[in-house]
């Protein structure tokens, strides 16, 4: 599985399409990390650019993210991505906690909250 997020240094950018670059996780069957490797942003990422075909090209299945326009959730889900919304804090962490069944998406467009819970 392949989880990817909108960052910016080491933490989730607040919203998907300004983000500096995609931290992509590779996860194994044991739940744990097994690769980790940066994506540029394009230039002007979002909905209109082609940043979810290359992701998904790449084996993305999931994207952890802030805030995210309804075009950009339509686009990535177009691509077989599954969206989830609301996330803050470390990418790393935030890749973790989805694959241990512990985010769920926040359903907010354009918004920047914390992850949920269950």
């Amino acid at each position: 599985m392949k989880i990817a997020v909108p960052s910016r240094g080491s933490q989730i950018d607040n919203h998907f399409g300004h983000c500096d670059y995609f931290s992509i996780f590779t996860m194994d069957e044991n739940k744990e990390i097994t690769r980790e490797e940066i994506i540029e942003s394009p230039k002007e990422c979002g909905c209109k650019s082609d940043i979810a075909a290359i992701l998904a090209q790449l084996g993305v299945t999931t994207m952890l993210a802030g805030g995210m326009g309804e075009g950009a959730v339509r686009v990535l889900q177009g691509n077989g991505i599954k969206v989830i919304r609301g996330c803050s804090g470390d990418a790393r962490q935030a890749a973790m906690d989805w694959i241990n069944g512990r985010l769920v998406d926040s359903g907010i467009v354009c918004s920047s909250h914390e992850c949920s819970s269950h």
